[in-house]
């Protein structure tokens, strides 16, 4: 079977290493990919949002699957566009059409959806430049902290929470004005919620689903969860928090009224669903639905899945997925991202990167990287995922940071606090 994978990220690499373990993978294409997706499959240099280049690499390489990795060609509509070519027809797409990939493209239509279908979450309203007055009379009466949510997409960066009445006005006026583009044309005002984080990964096939191993991410760039967002500086799984018991409140109370009501919307969502949830006093609250899997937590659930990835990919595509078993590793998997000097904000790329030989027991996921030269070298704000499995938590931690710091390059940085709340949660 030809698989193609659309992506360069971490997340990519991930499907990358994962599908080239079966035998059902005859040949693996990544597009655009980067340098370590190079060492595994066949990079193709075509954007994810080129959707005429993708359709012809998909003629031109037979391919029979297609697995799409991020949010934005899913929002814009590649599987819609690929769906009305007619010598396609048979090809497994792994990824919802653009009104599923709503659930993340619109946190209006998220927020819509759950209320519609009754799943829990933050209490919230939208407003639009045309509304601004209310808007700014209604944070006068929010309780505080509040959090505010550009509508669109805004590469993970378009939350804020603000602490006063007028650091929340004067959000809410920055966003309206321009300051996501397209993605901030209507503010999400939302309920802050106070409790702890983690994602719950759903793989649907339109009618069966399977839940996949939980993550924990940390997202701020500094130690402590201090600073601006980022796209992730490390994730965990399993989350030590989410026992059994709020397992089955989550698929109970949240897995199951999200895949009937995709389905009373006539939806038929074929794909991953990354459900972020708020843990408030053992009680689940959806923060926000991606159409995608996270990047980077998938470093540390495919890790843990000893299931065939491209039968499980098959059977979505093929509505077939109560016919596999899922079987999981009972290990934990720890992911520490190493990413560019001065990231999230401006950041130099093309840096070498030295000593990935060195790494031992250790899975490095590259993210920004590509070749120059026969070179390793940086090409992103995240670098690298580097993704340990040990007995415990803390095994998982101490081998993942040695990795991190074996590692080097001009500029480079981590947390050095990736999953020490979780061993400090334990005791």
């Amino acid at each position: 079977m030809n698989i193609l994978i659309l992506g360069s990220g971490g997340r990519e690499h991930a499907f990358a290493w994962k599908l080239t373990q079966s035998p059902l993978c005859d040949h693996l294409f990544v597009a655009p990919g980067n340098a370590g997706t190079a060492q595994m499959a066949t990079n193709l240099p075509i954007a994810v949002t080129d959707f005429a280049a993708i359709a012809k690499a998909i003629r031109t390489h037979q391919i029979d699957l297609l697995l799409i990795g991020p949010e934005e060609p899913l929002v814009k509509g590649v599987v819609d566009y690929l769906r009305q070519q007619p010598d396609l027809t048979t090809l497994r797409i792994v990824g919802p059409d653009a009104l599923g990939a709503q659930l993340e493209g619109s946190k209006d239509f998220s927020k819509t959806f759950m209320a519609k279908h009754g799943i829990p979450t933050a209490s919230s309203r939208t407003f639009t430049d045309e509304t601004l007055a209310e808007g700014l009379a209604y944070l006068e009466t929010h309780t505080l902290p509040v959090v505010l949510k550009a509508d669109g997409l805004a590469a993970g960066k378009g939350v804020i929470i603000a602490d006063t009445v007028v650091q929340a006005q004067d959000t809410l006026r920055e966003m309206l004005g321009g300051r996501f583009g397209e993605a901030g044309h209507r503010v999400v005002i939302e309920q802050f919620l106070r409790g702890i984080e983690l994602s719950v990964f759903v793989l649907s096939d339109g009618t069966n689903y399977k839940i996949l191993p939980e993550a924990k991410d940390y997202k701020r760039i500094g130690e402590g969860d201090t600073g601006p967002n980022t796209g992730g500086m490390g994730a965990v799984s399993p989350v030590v928090f989410a026992n059994d018991t709020f397992l089955r409140k989550v698929e109970e109370r949240v897995v199951k009224p999200t895949m009937a009501g995709l389905q009373q919307e006539g939806i038929v969502y074929k794909g991953f669903i990354f459900i972020g949830l708020m843990n408030v006093k053992s009680e689940p609250y959806v923060i926000e639905y991606n159409a995608r899997m996270g990047d980077p937590e998938t470093e540390v659930v495919l890790p843990r899945i000893q299931t065939d990835l491209v039968e499980l990919l098959v059977a979505t595509a093929d509505g077939e997925l109560d016919k596999v078993t899922m079987q999981v590793l009972p290990q934990t998997a720890v992911t520490t991202v190493l990413v560019a000097g001065g990231y999230p904000d401006a950041y130099e790329k093309g840096k070498a990167i030295a000593d990935l030989d060195r790494l031992d027991d250790v899975t490095a996921f590259h993210a920004g990287t590509t070749n120059l030269d026969g070179q390793v070298v940086t090409n992103g704000g995240r670098v690298l995922a580097i993704t340990a499995i040990a007995n415990s938590l803390e095994n998982a931690v101490r081998k993942s940071q040695e990795a991190a710091r074996t590692v080097t390059y001009d500029g480079k940085y981590f947390r050095k606090d990736i999953g020490l709340d979780l061993i400090r949660y334990q005791d």
